[in-house]
Formats: structure tokens, sequence, C-alpha cells
């Protein structure tokens, strides 16, 4: 029974019903809900630049220097800007990403997007830590652009981060946006809190890992994601 019907999805106004009476999104309204909401995360940017700006004028004068200095006349505004890209995942959310980015697809086999490039700024010290996500996950007849993948990783890891819980957010995100079978997240990252201070290991690594439904249930399930995501 085909007919129209009115409705929103993920803040999209739905214009009509296919015939199973599921919502369509209107894709011209979707784009102008995401562009809204990036023109006021731009606007609410700037409202905050003044007070980093000033806060980072405060940092380097009592670090010692002389913010008068023509090489550092201009910084406290570049890394209050800068700041503000690298957390920029607080202003973001799964569904603005999916909502017009899962399909209806007769696939029930492992999905596998790996050596995703991350970089995230730890939460104990405000230094980055970086690496490389694997994810997997096998569909319940919904499947997501593959792209869609990376940009859920950057949401969570464009946050103050500690590894263990980007990795279960990453996981998360993609269970509750696609409700599949299993997902399974794998991340592997070098902390320069490590590196640079502390104890100094230039060498070492963080390995986490995130295991929902079947890849958590089922051995072989799980195994099969492991060799596969750490093949070169």
């Amino acid at each position: 029974m085909n007919g129209h019907c009115n409705g929103t999805v993920n803040g999209a106004t739905a214009d009509f019903c296919n015939g199973f009476g599921e919502l369509i999104i209107d894709s011209k309204k979707s784009a102008a809900h995401r562009q809204h909401e990036t023109s006021r995360k731009q606007s609410e940017d700037k409202s905050r630049l003044p007070a980093l700006e000033t806060a980072y004028t405060s940092i380097l004068r009592h670090l010692g220097e002389d913010t008068d200095r023509e090489g550092l006349l201009r910084t406290p505004l570049r890394a209050a800007k800068a700041i503000q890209f690298l957390t920029k995942g607080y202003h973001e959310t799964v569904d603005d990403v999916l909502n017009d980015a899962i399909f209806d697809e007769d696939h029930n086999e492992m999905v596998i997007v790996k050596d995703i490039d991350m970089f995230s700024l730890c939460e104990h010290h405000m230094v980055p830590f970086f690496g490389k996500v694997h994810i997997g996950y096998i569909p319940n007849r919904k499947v997501v652009g593959l792209s869609k993948l990376a940009r859920i990783v950057e949401i969570f890891s464009r946050r103050l981060q500690v590894q263990e819980r980007l990795t279960k957010q990453i996981a998360v995100g993609i269970a509750d946006a696609l409700k599949p079978k299993g997902v399974a997240v794998v991340i592997e990252a070098t902390h320069m809190c490590m590196v640079m201070r502390g104890v100094q290991k230039i060498n070492s690594r963080t390995m986490t890992s995130t295991m929902l439904g079947i890849y958590l249930e089922d051995p072989k399930t799980r195994e099969e994601f492991l060799m596969l995501s750490q093949r070169a």
C-alpha cells in the first residue's frame, strides 16, 4: 500500500512511505539539516575562540614566554582553532553521518575495513595518540557505505579519549546504527605520553579490542576477523 505520511528520521522530514510503510527521507531536506548543523557548530566555535585564545595566552606566559614577540603573536589564536578541530567530534553524532547511507542488502558475510588512520588526544595529558583501526561487522540485512565507517572513527577519535573507551564507542556506535549480527573493532596505537614523557619507550604500541554479538559468542568468527584484519 502506497501513500503519503509525515514524520521525521534523524531530524529530517520524511515526505512519503514506501510500500512497506517505511519512512523515506527527503535527501534535499536531509542535506539542508546537515548544513544547518554545520553552520550552527561554526557559529558556536567562533563565539568560543576569544576565551580559548585568552587561555592559551595565559599558558604561554606562565611557561615564561613573551607572547608579544613576533613568533608568538598569533600562536594563541592558532592553538585555539587547532584544539577546536582536534575535538570537533563533540559536536557530531553517528546519526549525522549515517542518516542517508544505510542500505537494504541481502548480505550476511563478514565485512572488514582495515587500516583506518586514527588520531586522537589522550585525556590524561592532552598529547596525541595515533594508529590504525580495523572494523568488521556481519550484516543483518543492512549495510553501510564503507567510507562511513571511517567517519564513525573520526567522530569518536576527535575528542579527549582513552583508547579503551574509543574502541568500545566505535563498536557500539556501529551496532546501534546497523543492528548487525556482530561487530568487531581492534585499535593499534602509539601514545606520545609514553614516547615523549614518562617511561619514553619509543617502540611501544597499545592494542585494544571490542567484540559484540557473534564475534563475542563464536570463537571461529572472532579468529577469522583477527586473522584477516592483521594480514598484510
